[in-house]
């Protein structure tokens, strides 16, 4: 007789939910709960619970199908909820809306994956807690809730029985997480490296977006950063950022060295910069390969304003980036 899952996991899916970040969540429970890749639910078991059973259609298109209606929350250990496009969580089911109340009520860990946390603090569910939110999404978080401060500088937070990431990649990197705790660091490590993950990611990693320098309550400043990081590899100049905020070049600058104490130019530097330090401390791509992804004009060029500011070439830096991390990690 097989034993009985130590983890068990309900999802409940926002329509236009994001496939990638379920898929890895999911994955990662899959990959536990049996040996090698037989994919039996003996350590883990998941299911989606739906209000309606009706597929729901993610934010690509494809539609998943539930695997059973919304009953008592307490069969779970944890519930877990995975947003996708920000308008299509506005007219969530209010079915689920109870059914996290009840799961809350039970003290059920929730979890918000994407922007699953949006439908947590619509829930009510999030007062006085952290809340992990992706550095692309911290805006639109600040503009629906007001007075709350999202953390965009981790890939997940877990505050007591409430834990929220990112999206993305860091949903395996939470999985993995509730995998070390109930399973074991052993299960959680083989679903990570099957995945071609190269290591579990505490909390504290950070994401790869915006520099913690950059945090300021200047929502025209904030506006330009967001627009910067979402062209790092085509970087707009200070006037074309200055007419897509349909603002003089004027006004922007007066913004950046008000909030920031430096020009919207230097700012663009340093946020293409803190995303070639993510590449070259999380991948095995080349300075080439990075110098055009964060909108330089050759790997020269990239290499002398990386040294200028870090004080060694990119290949020196990663070496010795590399080399901290593995002492760390044997202290």
């Amino acid at each position: 007789m097989e034993p009985k899952p130590v983890l068990k996991v309900g999802f409940i899916l926002a329509r236009q939910f994001t496939l990638s970040a379920f898929a890895n969540f999911a994955d990662v429970l899959r990959l536990s709960a049996d040996e090698g890749d037989r994919s039996r639910p003996i350590r883990c078991s998941w299911r989606v619970v739906s209000a309606t059973m009706n597929p729901v259609v993610s934010s690509c298109g494809i539609p998943v199908q539930p695997d059973e209606r919304l009953g008592d929350p307490e069969k779970f250990d944890y519930v877990v909820v995975v947003g996708g496009l920000i308008p299509a969580i506005e007219d969530l089911n209010p079915d689920y809306i109870a059914y996290l109340q009840r799961a809350a009520e039970a003290n059920i860990p929730i979890v918000g994956v994407c922007t699953g946390a949006f439908i947590l603090y619509k829930a009510g569910l999030m007062e006085g807690y952290r809340c992990c939110v992706s550095w692309f999404h911290h805006n639109d978080f600040l503009e629906q809730f007001e007075g709350l401060i999202p953390v965009s500088d981790q890939i997940f937070v877990v505050d007591r029985d409430r834990l929220t990431c990112s999206g993305g990649a860091s949903s395996a990197h939470l999985a993995a997480y509730l995998v070390d705790r109930h399973i074991g660091q052993a299960a959680a490590r083989k679903s990570l490296n099957i995945m071609i993950i190269e290591e579990a990611k505490t909390p504290e990693n950070p994401q790869p977006g915006l520099p913690n320098e950059f945090v300021t309550s200047d929502r025209l400043v904030r506006k330009a950063l967001h627009l910067i990081r979402q062209n790092v590899a085509t970087p707009m100049t200070v006037d074309q950022l200055a007419k897509r905020l349909k603002i003089s070049r004027r006004m922007l600058e007066r913004h950046f060295g008000e909030a920031l104490q430096m020009s919207p130019a230097e700012a663009g530097t340093s946020v293409r910069l803190n995303v070639a330090r993510h590449l070259l401390s999380d991948t095995d791509q080349t300075v080439t390969h990075i110098a055009a992804a964060t909108g330089f004009c050759d790997a020269s060029h990239f290499s002398k304003v990386f040294r200028t500011r870090e004080g060694h070439p990119p290949e020196i830096w990663r070496r010795k980036n590399r080399a901290n991390k593995a002492r760390n990690l044997m202290a």
